[in-house]
């Protein structure tokens, strides 16, 4: 049964598209077949972070029921599947965000996992996420604005019946002036830290470089951070390594049997 999981928070700028782009690609190195959706319909960032901004067909050709979804479904050189979203202001237009839960049918039962991408605040575009979704992963900031959307987002969520894993805390720096684990559970009723990603220039980096930060820099603060966060949300254990393409590296593959 295919898992559809929302990425959501109530504020823009708190790394949910960093997030996606980690967690699809080490949930497809942990041998799942993960699809990755853009659903922030107006301001899309998700293919700019994996380095493939032009599509011919994206997810608003298929809401304006020009294209199946299937017709919107790439690759990418990590191996995870991604429907991305239109970049110009011009796909903005005629598009029913309304038909999203509609256009995912085609994917159902044949990917394990989809992840979506949602859009900053808790309008429209986010609540057809959620409406289109089973489960959903809180991302915020260490910091009172931003867990107090998050707030708003988890009770929304629950209300429309979503299980709502857990939070990810994004951009963790040692300062006083951040909000502590403890505080923001509390502040979130109780609802699990599925990770703390600290503050790391590898994933500015990564950005930069068009690529998620566990494949530029797998042994990045961050990136180990990403993986038990992969872990989690599988319940499954698995390697977080590049394979390496040297002579020495494919004898010490053989030799591991892989």
């Amino acid at each position: 049964m295919t898992r559809v999981i929302a990425v959501a928070s109530g504020k823009g700028g708190v790394g949910k598209t960093t997030t996606v782009s980690n967690l699809g690609s080490l949930l497809t190195k942990a041998g799942k077949n993960v699809t990755i959706v853009d659903g922030n319909l107006t301001t899309p960032n998700l293919s700019l972070h994996l380095g493939i901004p032009l599509y011919p067909t994206t997810l608003h050709d298929v809401l304006r029921g020009e294209a199946y979804i299937t017709e919107a479904l790439y690759i990418h050189p990590s191996g995870v599947r991604i429907v991305p979203a239109g970049l110009s202001l011009e796909d903005i237009h005629n598009t029913d965000s309304s038909y999203l839960g509609q256009a995912l049918l085609d994917l159902l039962g044949n990917t394990d996992i989809i992840l979506m991408d949602t859009s900053a605040g808790l309008g429209r575009e986010t609540l057809a996420a959620l409406r289109a979704s089973d489960e959903m992963i809180l991302v915020t900031n260490p910091d009172l604005p931003s867990v107090t959307d998050a707030l708003k987002a988890k009770k929304l969520a629950e209300e429309m019946g979503l299980n709502v894993l857990g939070v990810v805390i994004n951009r963790v720096k040692k300062s006083k002036n951040q909000l502590t684990e403890d505080e923001i559970r509390e502040m979130l009723d109780g609802l699990p830290v599925l990770a703390k990603i600290p503050e790391d220039e590898s994933i500015p980096e990564s950005i930069n470089m068009k690529t998620p930060v566990v494949n530029h820099k797998p042994n990045s603060p961050a990136s180990r951070a990403f993986h038990e966060l992969a872990r989690k949300i599988i319940e499954e254990e698995f390697e977080l390594r590049e394979r390496g393409s040297g002579f020495f590296s494919r004898i010490l593959d053989w030799l591991r049997g892989k």
